[in-house]
């Protein structure tokens, strides 16, 4: 979706919208797999964290551990991703990050500086518009990063919906993790590594921003670059 100044004032008009989305299901190469086969369960519904220095903004609520998921097995420079049980129907922009599990992915909880980002989407501004190319996505994929060190790992999605961002707190996080089990991989290292919770304070431009007006000239995306392997 692109909101222009004349598309801010319509927008403004109107009533917030209430639908909501949760991803459920695991993509590996072109198939997607059982809903929560390979996706943590969480407590949350369809409903977003909003609290990013809370403990659910890691996995979301109640997904601090995957005993009941399975693992998927998977290779390096392969193509995973994950599905939603609706469509991306708020704007905002997305990112996929991963964390090595010290054992299994099944009893990590993913504390620590361990998460580094593989996969983003951002917007697109130009000081007249802000764009979108998230929107109205059912699904993501993306590859696997070729130089990946073998072993567990979760895989984290979020989409950050921006229609209500212009106040603090106002971000959405859609939320999940997945848990993968790698091979074929190689000596990679990566990085930038940051904690989740930890990784956003919400005051970042890319978090708290007006997409109805006031455009800004270059979108920043929140978080470190894509590790790309």
């Amino acid at each position: 979706m692109k909101f222009s100044t004349l598309s801010s004032i319509v927008f403004a008009a109107l009533p917030l919208a209430s639908a909501h989305y949760t991803w459920t299901s695991l993509i590996v190469g072109s198939t997607v797999t059982p809903a929560w086969q390979y996706v943590r369960t969480h407590t949350n519904m369809n409903s977003p964290v909003t609290a990013v220095n809370s403990i659910d903004f890691r996995c979301n609520k109640g997904a601090s551990n995957g005993a009941s998921t399975q693992t998927a097995a998977v290779t390096a420079g392969s193509t995973i991703g994950f599905s939603l049980d609706n469509t991306l129907y708020h704007s905002g922009v997305l990112n996929v990050y991963m964390a090595k599990a010290p054992s299994t992915a099944s009893t990590f909880d993913g504390s620590g500086s361990v998460w580094f980002k593989v996969y983003q989407i951002s917007a697109i501004a130009d000081g007249k518009s802000i764009k979108f190319p998230a929107d109205g996505l059912n699904k993501v994929t993306f590859t696997v990063p070729k130089n990946l060190p073998n072993g567990e790992y979760l895989v984290r999605v979020e989409h950050i919906a921006l229609h209500v961002a212009q106040s603090f707190g106002g971000a959405q996080f859609y939320i999940s993790c997945g848990q993968i089990k790698v091979s074929g991989g190689g000596s990679g290292n990566p990085g930038p590594k940051v904690a989740i919770p930890g990784v956003y304070t919400g005051n970042e431009p890319g978090i708290l921003i007006n997409i109805y007006n006031n455009f800004p000239t270059q979108y920043i995306q929140p978080g470190p670059a894509v590790w790309s392997g």
